[in-house]
């Protein structure tokens, strides 16, 4: 999560409703496109920059793993006299499970602060083509749907960029999910008694304008960030690769909102457990030399494993750094992250809450009419221990146990 507000608390928010529900409710406050994928199914709102609201591997009956923001939402937009004061003169936190956002948020060529502002809370707004504005739906069938649209950002060195943008949501089928945690055995593939749910988004954004877009001037990305339902029970995984800091950075980068504690951040070798569970405030980050182009989370409770796969592409001009300072390394910044929400100080309510799994694309130093692409794929899997044991070792790099044990009490 991006921002260092607060809001009321959606204690609705706190236990998961059924997908049917959500999707009942979306569709009295906006147009939702259903995806179907055999009884899997996803939720997508056009006005709401085509984001995924949600998703299910049952939808008569299955529950919803996004998080949605009802009161948000039954209140809809607001005039500028109303959101004056309010958060919403910032951000309308619609939630939903995957949104197409661009960066960078912060630093001297943010597209959060206008020039001239401070980096601080009261002069950051979202821009409105990644907020307010819907995209148009211009494709659909049962299984897929395409979503354009077009606008003008300024970031905060005075540089204007026209961008297009195009967002491609799609199911996934078994033998996607088969081809991401196969080793090539049979013994490798989804056993039939495992449910799931997965879908791939195909994000592109496309230089319009007369003049290219430099280093100099600042660069834009892709970047998409998804709100799930927390529980004490779910743990975020990602693996990384290991080595020496001094050849590849900082293993983790915790700092973002402030040093995360020892009690929600476990780091290993090569691999790394974070909280989901939406009771502390923190946010974690992956560089592009550490990353592995995957992470995860798994609700012991539920035997639910999601895991989050980006497109791993050369990155000639680095990550665009979303730090609210001016930055000496703007391009130095991550591309996998995670957020925990939840109340960041006592007495003092949470932003939803919801935990959140990131990805960004490289910086886009496009010419006229060249484009960048940014594909996400998201799987939700339910199912047993021994089940999901294997996929998670495999792709993961953790057991089971090891993750349902990163932050067991030790023994007296």
């Amino acid at each position: 999560m991006s921002t260092t507000v607060n809001a009321q608390s959606n204690d609705s928010a706190t236990s998961a409703p059924l997908f049917s529900e959500d999707v009942s409710f979306l569709k009295q406050h906006t147009d939702v496109v259903v995806l179907r994928s055999n009884d899997a199914a996803i939720a997508v709102a056009p006005a709401y920059q085509g984001r995924v609201m949600t998703s299910t591997y049952d939808s008569s009956g299955g529950p919803s793993f996004g998080w949605i923001n009802r009161p948000v939402i039954e209140r809809g937009l607001m005039s500028d006299e109303e959101r004056a004061g309010k958060l919403e003169e910032h951000i309308y936190i619609f939630g939903g499970e995957e949104r197409f956002w661009l960066g960078p948020e912060g630093g001297q060529y943010a597209i959060f602060f206008k020039p001239g502002t401070e980096f601080e809370f009261e002069d950051w707004t979202t821009p409105p083509a990644i907020d307010t504005e819907p995209f148009r739906l211009v494709e659909q069938n049962a299984e897929s749907a395409m979503f354009e649209h077009e606008t003008q950002l300024l970031n905060f060195s005075g540089t204007r960029f026209h961008v297009g943008i195009q967002r491609r949501v799609t199911m996934l089928d078994r033998e996607g999910i088969n081809a991401l945690i196969s080793d090539g055995s049979d013994q490798s593939r989804l056993a039939s008694s495992v449910r799931f749910v997965g879908y791939e988004t195909d994000n592109r954004i496309t230089n319009l304008g007369d003049q290219p877009w430099t280093p100099e001037n600042g660069l834009l990305s892709i970047w998409m960030l998804g709100m799930y339902n927390p529980s004490p029970d779910t743990t975020v995984v990602i693996p990384f690769k290991s080595g020496d800091d001094a050849e590849l950075g900082p293993k983790v980068n915790d700092t973002y909102f402030g040093k995360v504690p020892a009690d929600y951040l476990r780091v290993g070798d090569d691999v790394l457990f974070f909280k989901g569970d939406g009771t502390r405030r923190g946010k974690i980050g992956v560089s592009p030399q550490r990353s592995k182009g995957i992470a995860g989370s798994y609700d012991s409770k539920a035997g639910v494993l999601t895991l989050l796969t980006y497109n791993v592409q050369e990155s000639p001009n680095g990550f665009v750094n979303s730090m609210w300072e001016h930055q000496e390394e703007p391009y130095s910044g991550d591309v996998l992250n995670s957020y925990n929400d939840g109340s960041p100080a006592p007495g003092e309510a949470p932003l939803g809450p919801f935990y959140e799994l990131e990805s960004s694309s490289p910086a886009a130093a496009l010419k006229t009419g060249e484009t960048m692409q940014h594909v996400q794929q998201t799987w939700h899997i339910q199912g047993s221990e021994a089940d999901l044991d294997p996929i998670a070792q495999r792709l993961l790099g953790a057991s089971l146990a090891e993750i349902e044990s990163a932050f067991a009490s030790p023994s007296p």
